[in-house]
């Protein structure tokens, strides 16, 4: 990169890893905010409330996508880079203010979920423009390194976000940490936002834009543009495939994994943040290496890869992961036979959005054991009393049914208290322990597959539409497949694995999805490396939009 280049990159992806700190420092609290906030519910419960929560600020992606990318093309790259970080530090902090659920009741939960809401809404204007931005300044046989700086702080940001929680729990100790510590690192992102934001007002606008913009071409109405033909409305589709089916590995690499391996595998948590950390960071190089690779050998290759290795290897790889972080729990939940044997109408479904059930019936209690301490466990349907088979053991229900299946648990094999697992970093020597290592390498095997599909395909997005409408063509696709597919992710696999009893059959949804989504793209998405963005036309497009070519 040249100077100026370097500046454009530098500038854009500073600005973009701190916005996602922000957004990913959320899912990296998971299990303190569902005890801050949902502390009305059982265990299982409040993490799905708070992964919920998590997803609001996915849901709401397209409608900021809506707004903000038409700004993006009616106005310019620059004004909306400036307006998201604001927004975006403005809800942070608010976070950090938030009292919680135990002094103010349902309030909380409701202000938390607005908060997250005005975070969706900035980060999903932050991605078109960054993107259509930094691919517009590129060189066209750089474009997907010069974009995988930008795409790769995703895995940054998260790595950031797991830092700063550790530093900050080493200062003030767990408990304090847990009592009022996890405020700290939403308080602080103040700072480095505000310099993002300087940073970012000494940026010159994309030279597309604003040759665009004195030629006296650029739309007047993006979004009806944006769906003027049948070809665009095809390539629409194909980005919203391509969005949802890289969302599934990247989140259930990160936020779905992190949470799962210190509520259901019962793993350290601060040993699961470091590994996490390092994992992550490792995660933005691949994410840059992955693009730089896509320049030379094309997009459709590397995306691919990672998605067919990610659909093949995904099922292995998490059953290696749960063996090795807690193996006393994986041998009991592969040899203690678990059967519950109750009336369908007595088991509710353990999750409960509107606050108006009880969970008190034998059969919802004695489910709320079994998830509690990560149990494998299978239903019978019967019209008789609840009893809970482990074994050839029989446990009935009444007022000891939680006690008497506890006990009979612990005989069995399971861990007492969801103990025995092996990842525990003490020291620094334990970083170089065989279970660490095992852990770190297997999670860095998923990030991998992650970025191999994030980095290719975020420079693809750009490259299938023209300049004049390329922010709101293809912002409006992307966090509509991130936000309904991507976000609600970790929450509808946390909710499968709760009801069914077990999280390898949760597995089955992104898996299937990622191998549907593969099978989808290999037919319709077209290789874009090298094309010149200035001269990008789809069938259907108008005269003064000239057919795109390859650049040199």
């Amino acid at each position: 990169m040249n100077r100026q280049e370097l500046k454009v990159v530098g500038a854009s992806a500073v600005g973009t890893a701190f916005e996602w700190y922000d957004f990913f420092l959320y899912g990296a609290l998971i299990p303190v905010i569902g005890s801050k906030f949902f502390s009305d519910y059982g265990s299982a419960a409040q993490t799905v409330f708070a992964l919920l929560t998590f997803a609001a600020g996915f849901i709401v992606r397209p409608i900021g996508a809506l707004v903000f990318a038409r700004i993006t093309d009616l106005v310019g790259r620059k004004i909306v880079f400036l307006m998201t970080l604001v927004l975006m530090g403005v809800s942070t902090v608010a976070v950090g203010l938030l009292p919680t659920a135990d002094e103010i009741g349902i309030l909380a939960p409701i202000l938390l979920v607005t908060c997250r809401i005005l975070q969706g809404l900035a980060v999903s204007g932050e991605f078109g423009a960054a993107v259509t931005y930094v691919s517009e300044y590129a060189p066209a046989r750089q474009r997907g390194f010069f974009v995988g700086w930008l795409t790769g702080t995703t895995a940054l940001a998260f790595s950031m976000s797991l830092g700063v929680q550790l530093l900050v729990q080493a200062i003030v100790g767990v408990e304090a940490f847990e009592a009022w510590g996890w405020r700290v690192p939403f308080l602080i992102s103040v700072v480095p936002l505000a310099l993002s934001v300087w940073i970012r007002t000494k940026l010159h606008e994309s030279p597309l834009f604003l040759k665009m913009k004195e030629e006296g071409t650029q739309t007047k109405a993006p979004l009806r543009e944006a769906f003027g033909s049948r070809a665009r409305v095809r390539m629409v589709a194909i980005v919203f495939v391509m969005a949802a089916t890289q969302s599934f590995i990247g989140y259930l690499s990160t936020v779905y994994m992190v949470t799962t391996m210190k509520t259901y595998l019962k793993a350290d948590s601060f040993t699961i943040n470091a590994i996490f950390m390092v994992v992550m960071l490792i995660g933005f190089f691949l994410c840059v290496l992955a693009g730089w690779v896509s320049d030379r050998v094309g997009r459709r290759p590397v995306l691919f890869a990672g998605l067919g290795l990610a659909a093949l290897l995904t099922f292995p790889v998490t059953g290696a992961i749960v063996s090795t972080t807690n193996p006393d729990l994986a041998r009991a939940q592969e040899n203690v036979s678990v059967t519950i044997q109750a009336d369908p109408a007595e088991c509710s479904f353990q999750f409960n959005p509107a606050g108006t059930a009880t969970f008190t019936s034998d059969c919802d209690r004695a489910r709320n054991v079994l998830q509690s301490n990560s149990v494998v466990f299978d239903r019978q349907d019967t019209s008789g009393p609840t009893k809970v088979l482990v074994n050839d053991t029989q446990v009935s229900g009444g007022p000891q049914l939680t006690d008497d299946l506890l006990a009979v648990l612990k005989t069995a094999g399971y861990p007492a208290d969801g103990s025995g697992g092996t990842l525990k970093i003490s020291g620094i020597g334990d970083f170089f322990g065989g279970p660490v290592i095992t852990v770190a390498l297997l999670l860095l095997t998923l990030v991998a597959f992650a970025q191999m599909a994030q980095g290719p395909a975020a420079t693809a997005m750009a490259e299938v539409f023209p300049t004049r409408v390329r922010a709101t063509a293809l912002s409006i696709p992307y966090q509509l497949g991130v936000g309904v597919f991507g976000g609600l992710l970790p929450a509808t696999m946390v909710a499968i694995g709760a009801e069914v009893g077990s999280i390898t059959t949760a597995l089955w949804y992104p898996v299937g999805a990622m191998a549907l989504g593969l099978l989808i793209l290999v037919f319709t998405l077209p290789e874009t490396k090298g094309v010149d963005l200035a001269d990008v036309r789809l069938a259907g497009d108008t005269a003064e939009e000239p057919v795109a070519r390859k650049d040199g």
